[in-house]
Protein backbone atom coordinates (compact mmCIF):
# COMPACT_ATOMS: atom_id res chain seq x y z
CA UNK A 1 0.00 0.00 0.00
CA UNK A 2 2.99 2.26 0.77
CA UNK A 3 3.42 2.39 -3.17
CA UNK A 4 0.63 2.93 -4.28
CA UNK A 5 0.43 5.73 -1.65
CA UNK A 6 4.11 7.16 -2.61
CA UNK A 7 3.44 6.59 -6.17
CA UNK A 8 0.54 8.42 -6.04
CA UNK A 9 1.67 11.53 -4.23
CA UNK A 10 4.81 11.66 -6.66
CA UNK A 11 1.70 11.49 -9.67
CA UNK A 12 0.01 14.01 -8.18
CA UNK A 13 2.73 16.53 -6.42
CA UNK A 14 4.23 16.68 -10.52
CA UNK A 15 0.89 17.06 -12.11
CA UNK A 16 0.56 20.25 -10.26
CA UNK A 17 3.87 21.98 -10.50
CA UNK A 18 3.20 21.23 -14.20
CA UNK A 19 -0.20 22.54 -14.01
CA UNK A 20 1.37 25.75 -12.38
CA UNK A 21 3.86 26.20 -14.90
CA UNK A 22 1.99 25.99 -17.44
CA UNK A 23 -1.08 28.53 -16.08
CA UNK A 24 1.97 30.87 -15.53
CA UNK A 25 3.61 30.47 -19.14
CA UNK A 26 0.20 31.90 -20.12
CA UNK A 27 -0.71 34.14 -17.26
CA UNK A 28 -3.87 31.96 -17.12
CA UNK A 29 -5.36 33.42 -19.83
CA UNK A 30 -7.27 30.90 -21.35
CA UNK A 31 -8.48 32.33 -24.11
CA UNK A 32 -5.11 33.56 -25.40
CA UNK A 33 -3.91 29.79 -25.71
CA UNK A 34 -7.34 29.12 -27.73
CA UNK A 35 -6.44 32.15 -29.91
CA UNK A 36 -3.23 30.83 -30.44
CA UNK A 37 -4.37 27.28 -31.23
CA UNK A 38 -6.83 28.33 -33.61
CA UNK A 39 -4.55 30.26 -35.54
CA UNK A 40 -1.82 27.21 -35.62
CA UNK A 41 -5.16 25.25 -37.10
CA UNK A 42 -5.34 28.11 -39.76
CA UNK A 43 -1.21 27.76 -40.66
CA UNK A 44 -2.28 24.14 -40.94
CA UNK A 45 -4.84 24.83 -43.41
CA UNK A 46 -3.20 27.05 -45.29
CA UNK A 47 -0.21 24.15 -45.91
CA UNK A 48 -2.43 21.59 -46.35
CA UNK A 49 -4.38 23.90 -49.11
CA UNK A 50 -0.98 24.18 -50.79
CA UNK A 51 -1.17 27.88 -50.41
CA UNK A 52 2.30 29.73 -51.10
CA UNK A 53 5.31 30.46 -49.23
CA UNK A 54 4.34 34.07 -48.65
CA UNK A 55 0.91 33.55 -47.19
CA UNK A 56 2.12 30.66 -45.03
CA UNK A 57 5.18 32.68 -43.54
CA UNK A 58 2.33 35.63 -42.87
CA UNK A 59 0.66 33.13 -41.03
CA UNK A 60 3.48 32.11 -39.45
CA UNK A 61 3.96 35.50 -38.30
CA UNK A 62 0.10 35.85 -37.23
CA UNK A 63 0.44 32.88 -34.93
CA UNK A 64 4.06 33.88 -33.40
CA UNK A 65 2.05 37.37 -32.78
CA UNK A 66 -0.82 36.06 -30.82
CA UNK A 67 1.51 33.42 -29.37
CA UNK A 68 3.67 36.81 -27.87
CA UNK A 69 0.54 38.39 -26.41
CA UNK A 70 -0.02 36.61 -23.74
CA UNK A 71 3.24 33.74 -23.14
CA UNK A 72 5.61 34.87 -20.66
CA UNK A 73 8.76 32.20 -20.65
CA UNK A 74 11.02 33.91 -18.98
CA UNK A 75 8.33 34.74 -16.23
CA UNK A 76 7.58 30.96 -15.68
CA UNK A 77 10.90 30.27 -15.78
CA UNK A 78 11.84 32.12 -13.36
CA UNK A 79 9.15 31.02 -11.00
CA UNK A 80 10.02 27.08 -11.21
CA UNK A 81 10.51 26.94 -7.33
CA UNK A 82 7.75 28.29 -6.50
CA UNK A 83 5.79 25.93 -8.52
CA UNK A 84 8.02 22.98 -7.63
CA UNK A 85 6.68 24.45 -3.65
CA UNK A 86 3.09 24.01 -5.08
CA UNK A 87 3.73 20.40 -6.17
CA UNK A 88 5.23 19.43 -3.18
CA UNK A 89 2.36 20.62 -0.96
CA UNK A 90 -0.24 19.22 -3.56
CA UNK A 91 2.04 15.79 -2.77
CA UNK A 92 2.33 16.31 0.72
CA UNK A 93 -1.64 16.59 1.22
CA UNK A 94 -2.37 13.73 -1.24
CA UNK A 95 0.40 11.65 1.35
CA UNK A 96 -1.76 12.65 3.84
CA UNK A 97 -5.15 12.32 3.09
CA UNK A 98 -4.25 8.55 1.87
CA UNK A 99 -2.24 7.98 4.81
CA UNK A 100 -5.39 9.29 6.69
CA UNK A 101 -7.90 7.24 4.72
CA UNK A 102 -5.30 3.83 5.81
CA UNK A 103 -5.38 4.80 8.97
CA UNK A 104 -9.15 5.06 9.37
CA UNK A 105 -9.30 1.46 7.38
CA UNK A 106 -6.24 -0.45 9.57
CA UNK A 107 -7.98 1.20 12.66
CA UNK A 108 -11.25 -0.12 12.41
CA UNK A 109 -13.05 2.64 11.59
CA UNK A 110 -14.20 2.43 9.01
CA UNK A 111 -17.88 3.02 8.29
CA UNK A 112 -20.05 -0.12 9.11
CA UNK A 113 -21.98 0.21 6.00
CA UNK A 114 -18.96 -0.31 3.29
CA UNK A 115 -17.51 -3.28 5.47
CA UNK A 116 -21.28 -4.71 5.63
CA UNK A 117 -21.11 -4.45 1.81
CA UNK A 118 -17.95 -6.48 1.64
CA UNK A 119 -19.71 -9.43 4.01
CA UNK A 120 -22.75 -9.05 1.28
CA UNK A 121 -20.77 -9.38 -2.16
CA UNK A 122 -18.92 -12.75 -0.67
CA UNK A 123 -21.93 -13.95 0.63
CA UNK A 124 -23.32 -13.73 -2.63
CA UNK A 125 -20.39 -14.99 -3.95
CA UNK A 126 -20.27 -18.10 -2.10
CA UNK A 127 -23.96 -18.93 -3.02
CA UNK A 128 -24.61 -17.51 0.92
CA UNK A 129 -22.65 -19.57 3.16
CA UNK A 130 -19.16 -18.23 4.07
CA UNK A 131 -16.46 -18.43 6.57
CA UNK A 132 -14.46 -15.85 8.59
CA UNK A 133 -11.42 -17.18 6.86
CA UNK A 134 -12.98 -16.60 3.42
CA UNK A 135 -13.55 -12.93 4.33
CA UNK A 136 -10.50 -12.00 5.65
CA UNK A 137 -8.96 -14.24 2.56
CA UNK A 138 -11.16 -12.03 -0.12
CA UNK A 139 -11.56 -8.62 1.39
CA UNK A 140 -9.58 -6.10 2.39
CA UNK A 141 -11.13 -6.58 6.08
CA UNK A 142 -8.30 -7.58 9.16
CA UNK A 143 -9.64 -11.19 11.19
CA UNK A 144 -10.43 -8.50 13.92
CA UNK A 145 -12.62 -5.99 11.66
CA UNK A 146 -14.17 -9.58 9.73
CA UNK A 147 -14.90 -10.80 12.85
CA UNK A 148 -16.27 -7.47 14.61
CA UNK A 149 -18.61 -6.79 11.51
CA UNK A 150 -20.11 -10.37 10.99
CA UNK A 151 -20.79 -10.21 15.17
CA UNK A 152 -23.08 -7.27 14.25
CA UNK A 153 -24.34 -8.87 11.54
CA UNK A 154 -25.57 -11.51 13.85
CA UNK A 155 -27.45 -9.45 16.30
CA UNK A 156 -28.94 -7.69 13.74
CA UNK A 157 -30.07 -10.53 12.42
CA UNK A 158 -29.15 -9.86 9.04
CA UNK A 159 -26.56 -13.56 9.77
CA UNK A 160 -26.77 -16.67 10.95
CA UNK A 161 -23.92 -18.64 12.48
CA UNK A 162 -23.96 -22.20 12.40
CA UNK A 163 -21.76 -24.09 14.69
CA UNK A 164 -19.16 -25.21 12.20
CA UNK A 165 -18.47 -21.58 11.88
CA UNK A 166 -20.00 -21.20 8.66
CA UNK A 167 -21.61 -17.95 8.23
CA UNK A 168 -25.21 -18.18 6.45
CA UNK A 169 -27.04 -14.92 5.14
CA UNK A 170 -30.90 -14.70 5.63
CA UNK A 171 -32.34 -14.85 2.39
CA UNK A 172 -35.19 -12.48 3.34
CA UNK A 173 -32.47 -9.04 3.70
CA UNK A 174 -31.76 -7.24 0.56
CA UNK A 175 -29.42 -4.26 0.37
CA UNK A 176 -31.23 -1.30 0.43
CA UNK A 177 -29.53 0.57 -2.39
CA UNK A 178 -30.27 -3.26 -4.79
CA UNK A 179 -34.15 -2.85 -5.85
CA UNK A 180 -35.49 -5.90 -8.09
CA UNK A 181 -35.74 -5.89 -11.64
Amino acid sequence: MNVARWGLSVIAGLSAALIAFGVIYVRGDVGGVMRFLRARGDLRDLIASGAGAAEVAAAKAQALAVAQTFAVPDVAVSLVPLQLLIGVVVGALVWWLFGRRMGRALGGQERPDVQERMVYRLAHRKGGRFTLADLSASSPLTPAQAQAVTRHMVQTGRLLQGNDGVYRLIQQHQPQNRRPL
